[in-house]
């Protein structure tokens, strides 16, 4: 994990590819629970057979926003910024796309670059750009701009 514990520290790696997390497996008991929670009970994502016989994934295939809902996950497991932070707020996302399905057995991981960092009052404003990908896969599976506010 990498620390950062200075806002100079932060802006000197403005622009860069700054952390690569771990493996992340997606499974069937994460995408049933997720249909729960946000009531999105669709087929392709919880009917196992029928998406066995009907996706070209042969199986079923995550939410997009269950894959958005992991980069608050990747970001803390990834950098640390550092003791000295009172409080990090998620303030919210930009340009959210999502390229390619994940079929449920799969693994992705972020890719980290710290697009921006911009002072405000009693700390900074951080763009996180995380990409998604799953392994062995040719396109990402999700791409979003993570707004975090650091005081």
């Amino acid at each position: 994990m990498r620390e950062i514990t200075t806002l100079e520290q932060l802006e000197a790696l403005a622009g860069q590819q700054v952390a690569v997390s771990q493996w992340i497996a997606i499974t069937q008991q994460q995408v049933d629970r997720f249909a729960d929670a946000t009531g999105d009970h669709q087929w392709i994502h919880v009917d196992v057979e029928r998406a066995r016989r009907e996706l070209p994934t042969g199986g079923t295939v995550a939410h997009g926003f269950l894959t958005l809902a992991l980069l608050p996950q990747i970001l803390a497991g990834t950098i640390d910024l550092g003791a000295q932070v009172k409080m990090l707020l998620n303030y919210g996302l930009n340009r959210v796309r999502f390229p390619a399905p994940l079929p449920v057995g799969s693994r992705v991981r972020g890719i980290v670059v710290l697009q921006s960092v911009q002072t405000i009052a009693g700390g900074a404003q951080l763009v996180w750009e995380i990409t998604l990908e799953r392994e062995g896969g040719d396109k990402p599976v999700c791409v979003a701009e993570f707004l975090v506010r650091r005081y």
